[in-house]
């Protein structure tokens, strides 16, 4: 028997899951990624992760892929918002019950939707959780359910971030929306005030800062909520980024909304995106001083390097690029 600790990753396929897994892997720990489907992603650094075919709405499943580990990290996400309601509470309960019995410390990828007017533009911790739109009443409610937990002998860590990305990031703002994901780059599409200070998370710093936070989980609390700063810019500063990576300056435009209004009845992932239309329109800015004094430090890629390595990883620009940065 191994004498490596094991964390199970549920959506280790996906995005936040496989950077976990990867970044835990990288720590000398043992990963079993949880997946519904017999797929395995070819991704060399998940090449050690031990498979486990189960679906993550079924609390055997989860229990029996828990057996021996340490750790469940749930990131598990249906794609494009879909059917957010139903599912995301049911694998949460499913956690719950593997937990409960394995003794495993629950972790979860938060992010921003927690919040509201009364907590802006900077968030902590401790800030009040009063969110206005119906996607953030269902992560309050799922962290609520998490803490709530503990009275049963079940440990959590959530940490916090704001919108993602990375080279093996599926769907996410930067190259859903600002950027053709797969298309060479050309143009950059604002969703927003180019003066609106937004909050982004390269996705492998994201993940080592979770990945520090387990390896010490121990000495944490029993509820315990941290966030990720990441990359606070303006979406002008953003753009001119873009510039920067691309070696030109390229054309600007702002995301036409209205035709997202028209299409939202009929399309349900643009119904959801039109819902978190304002993230864009206000500051929000996630404080970290808690995760830094914890860690000594919080893992900072430079914001040039993040953006080079993700648009080639995302098909937008020339694997060359990187050789010669």
């Amino acid at each position: 028997m191994s004498s490596r600790p094991l964390a199970l990753v549920i959506g280790a396929t996906g995005s936040i899951g496989g950077a976990v897994a990867a970044a835990l892997l990288g720590q000398g720990w043992r990963v079993r990624g949880l997946n519904r489907s017999s797929s395995r992603p070819d991704r060399p650094d998940l090449r050690g992760v031990e498979w486990f075919t189960g679906d993550a709405m079924k609390p055997a499943d989860i229990l029996t892929a828990a057996e021996g580990a340490q750790i469940i990290f749930q990131g598990a996400n249906p794609p494009g918002y879909a059917n957010w309601a139903k599912l995301q509470p049911g694998m949460m309960e499913s956690c719950i019950a593997a937990a409960k019995v394995t003794g495993a410390r629950i972790v979860l990828p938060g992010n921003v939707y927690n919040y509201g007017p009364d907590a802006w533009p900077r968030v902590t911790e401790a800030s009040p959780q009063n969110p206005k739109t119906r996607k953030g009443a269902i992560r309050v409610a799922l962290e609520t359910r998490l803490a709530e937990a503990s009275s049963i002998g079940v440990r959590s860590l959530v940490v916090r971030a704001g919108d993602f990305f990375g080279p093996d990031s599926g769907s996410s703002w930067l190259t859903e929306g600002w950027v053709a994901k797969g298309k060479p780059l050309k143009t950059v599409t604002l969703p927003g005030p180019a003066h609106a200070v937004h909050t982004w998370a390269y996705l492998p710093d994201f993940a080592q800062s979770i990945a520090r936070l387990i390896s010490m989980e121990a000495d944490l609390p029993t509820v315990a909520v941290f966030n990720h700063g990441g990359h606070q810019m303006t979406g002008l500063a953003l753009a001119q980024a873009l510039d920067r990576v691309a070696g030109r300056k390229l054309a600007r435009r702002n995301l036409p909304w209205f035709a997202f209004s028209v299409a939202a009845p009929f399309v349900e992932m643009v119904r959801e995106m039109l819902e978190m239309r304002y993230l864009w329109d206000v500051d929000l800015l996630l404080e970290n001083a808690k995760l830094v004094a914890t860690l000594g430090e919080e893992p900072h890629t430079p914001l040039d390097e993040a953006l080079r390595t993700t648009l080639i990883g995302q098909g937008c620009l020339s694997p060359t690029l990187l050789n010669a940065a």
